[in-house]
């Protein structure tokens, strides 16, 4: 039997059952807000892995379109397939909320897996789905620290909103999702905004933190009534007394490190250290394990450059805290493409290529809530080879997913609209080398492409990543540019990104059990200071988009018809519309209202379209002249076709200013006359004055 709990939250219920589905999970529980419901279910396993060093969480978010009632639209797959990039970028969201909540050392696969079993097409799914991920753990016997919930919180007309619509959220200029532990701090931040402040978004996570604390007490109610006994993990227990003597040895080497300007350079000294180490506590003790010395001398030496950090702000090579590494920056780098962007900071090299294509290579989106079209997509690969690394070429990575979405969503407010540039936009950015943050490194490059191929964006758009180093008595340190050993435990990965005016997108997980309010608006803070220093590189190599598109680029001519002639452009079967393209190799798009555009890499081709097109869709017009044929003759007048697909009557008393006994005396079929519209009926009927030749 199900036990339901409930609150009110933004203006709805939030319920949140348990005891009816996935009874054999460690824990589980349905979330439900308006008619959508998720299914959060939690399972460990009973062996503990020797085989791994690290702490094995899969979480898994699941859509099925069912849920919404609707079957698949390929005529040859009705089965779910590979999930969408939104269903990846929400298991992302979640995993990033609950992972630093766990005891790291464990070495149980545990599993977390949240499944839409109803979508309601007005309440997103991905709050419930964190919610009900949280709440199935919070219950279960899996260790799991802290009680932690997550909101929506979107801004319209300047007042907060608590889980806005999806009708709502078009009318936002903040669409900021926020996860909290029961002691106020933040795990995990994911925005797009339409350059809002610093200010205003750190007001938006206290509004959501503000907010979060009744779903938190709800859960800990279910958990104090439903809630099974945690089961007690070994904690291994650290030899102290190797530890020391690594540390010890790791010290000389430390100062190498720290200067070491390259990350291969750190990587050998690190390597050969190791090495040296490992042999040295084998010698003195036979029984050590060599992987245990290693990875307790990669601890100290993390250690170390945290120490560092805290102790006397010396960074990676000695660089300040709030210091961006050398930058780099250029355009136009490859011959035959609409437009390229190259961005190096440091060591995180990419090349960003932007391809404009015509209105019809839109991206068709369908998904549970709704089936849209997408302009503008970015595209995100990360190579072995940009770490140096061997590995099989398969297709994109969760990680290439959520990162190719956050640069295309720092970018989307500056687009200019479908009005004002009609292209389909491509952006591909092509990770060349990797040593932090390439992802805001593709917002750089995405920006310096678009301008380049002559994008007309509405601003440039930068983006950096920020790190935090703390100790035991919760002081901290806030990083601009982290790198390799600077994102380690105690760490965090918040990146942000922007224009000159303000915020745009930004993406935040941390190895710590939260951040308070202070870490959150320092780094706002520091990350803006840097995004205006990235701004200023980017303006000194295209301070604006060219004014000219590549050679290579499609040209789009535009115009405008009258809606009710639409049919007479397609004609029935579409055979005029294929004529058309046909005889002038060009793409053809039109949209309901009437909007024509053509496509094509030759002017005189698209111009020869358009003629055609404008022929097909003219209207006559009062007082106009037109040249035309004779095309039938009755008793009271002639019929005269003044352009294709049109006729207008010249009544045998417009045929001479003198009277006219027949209409034959005057105009015989198949002769070319020159008319004037005097009028246009209330149907549509056009009706036609001769002009007569002056002799």
């Amino acid at each position: 039997m199900e036990r339901k709990y409930e609150i009110e939250l933004g203006g709805k219920k939030l319920i949140i059952g348990v005891g009816e589905f996935a009874r054999q999970a460690n824990g589980s529980c349905t979330v439900q807000y308006g008619d959508t419901k998720v299914l959060g279910a939690a399972v460990m396993s009973a062996d503990i892995r020797s085989d791994v060093t690290y702490f094995p969480l899969m979480v898994d978010y699941q859509e099925k379109l069912y849920a919404s009632g609707k079957i698949k639209s390929s005529r040859f797959m009705k089965r779910e397939g590979r999930p969408s990039d939104e269903a990846v970028l929400t298991g992302r969201m979640i995993d990033r909320s609950l992972r630093p909540l766990f005891p790291q050392y464990i070495r149980n696969d545990i599993q977390v897996i949240t499944e839409v079993l109803s979508a309601d097409e007005e309440n997103d799914s991905d709050i419930p789905a964190i919610i009900a991920a949280s709440c199935a753990l919070s219950i279960s016997d899996i260790p799991f620290d802290d009680t932690m919930a997550a909101i929506r919180v979107g801004r319209i007309n300047g007042e907060w909103v608590i889980n806005p619509t999806f009708e709502a959220k078009k009318n936002s200029e903040l669409d900021l999702i926020v996860s909290v532990t029961e002691p106020g701090k933040v795990v995990m931040l994911e925005a797009g905004a339409n350059e809002v402040s610093e200010e205003t978004f750190y007001s938006g996570v206290q509004f959501a933190k503000e907010q979060v604390k009744k779903i938190i007490e709800l859960i800990k109610e279910i958990k104090a009534k439903e809630g099974k006994e945690k089961i007690i993990m070994p904690v291994p227990e650290k030899n102290m007394e190797l530890y020391a003597e690594i540390k010890e040895l790791a010290l000389p080497e430390i100062s190498k490190i720290l200067f070491a300007d390259q990350k291969d350079v750190r990587k050998k000294i690190i390597y050969d250290s190791a090495n040296e180490v490992a042999k040295k506590m084998k010698e003195k003790y036979e029984d050590s394990d060599e992987n245990e010395v290693k990875n307790m001398y990669m601890e100290v030496i993390e250690g170390l450059v945290r120490d560092k950090i805290m102790q006397n702000e010396e960074r990676i090579g000695g660089r300040k805290l709030n210091e961006i590494r050398p930058l780099e920056v250029n355009v136009g780098l490859l011959p035959r493409t609409h437009g390229t962007g190259y961005f190096m900071r440091g060591e995180t090299q990419v090349l960003t290529v932007a391809t404009l294509g015509a209105p019809n290579l839109e991206q068709t989106v369908e998904d549970m809530e709704e089936e849209y079209k997408k302009r503008f997509m970015h595209h995100y690969n990360f190579p072995p080879y940009s770490v140096g690394e061997v590995q099989p070429l398969r297709g994109p990575s969760r990680r290439d997913i959520g990162h190719g979405a956050l640069a295309e969503r720092a970018l989307q407010p500056v687009i200019p609209d479908k009005e004002t540039f009609p292209y389909t936009i491509r952006l591909v950015s092509e990770v060349m080398g990797s040593n932090g943050s390439s992802s805001m490194a593709s917002t750089c490059g995405s920006t310096l492409a678009l301008m380049d191929a002559g994008v007309p964006i509405k601003k440039p758009v930068a983006g950096i990543a920020m790190g935090i180093v703390t100790d035991e008595h919760d002081n901290y340190k806030i990083l601009t540019d982290i790198q390799d050993l600077e994102d380690t435990e105690g760490g965090m990965d918040f990146k942000v990104a922007g224009t000159g005016d303000g915020i745009t997108a930004v993406q935040m997980d941390t190895k710590t059990h939260g951040l308070s309010d202070d870490m959150v608006k320092d780094t706002l803070e520091q990350a803006r200071q840097a995004r205006l220093e990235i701004l200023q590189a980017i303006s000194g190599i295209i301070k604006e988009p060219r004014l000219e598109l590549s050679q290579y680029a499609p040209r789009i001519t535009s115009l405008k018809i009258n809606p009710e002639k639409i049919g007479d452009v397609i004609g029935p079967g579409g055979k005029k519309i294929n004529e058309i393209i046909d005889a002038t190799g060009v793409e053809i798009d039109i949209e309901d209202d009437g909007q024509v555009m053509i496509t094509s890499k030759d002017a005189e081709a698209a111009k020869k379209a358009a003629e055609w097109i404008n022929n097909l869709t003219k209207e006559a017009q009062v007082g106009e002249i037109y040249s035309g044929k004779v095309v039938k003759i009755l008793d009271f007048g002639a019929f005269v076709e003044i352009f294709s697909g049109t006729e207008g009557m010249i009544h045998i008393s417009k045929l001479a200013p003198h009277r006219v006994n027949k209409v034959e005396d005057v105009v015989k079929v198949g002769d070319q006359v020159k008319v004037k519209v005097i009028e246009i009926d209330d149907v549509g009927r056009v009706n036609l004055a001769l002009i007569q030749d002056k002799k």
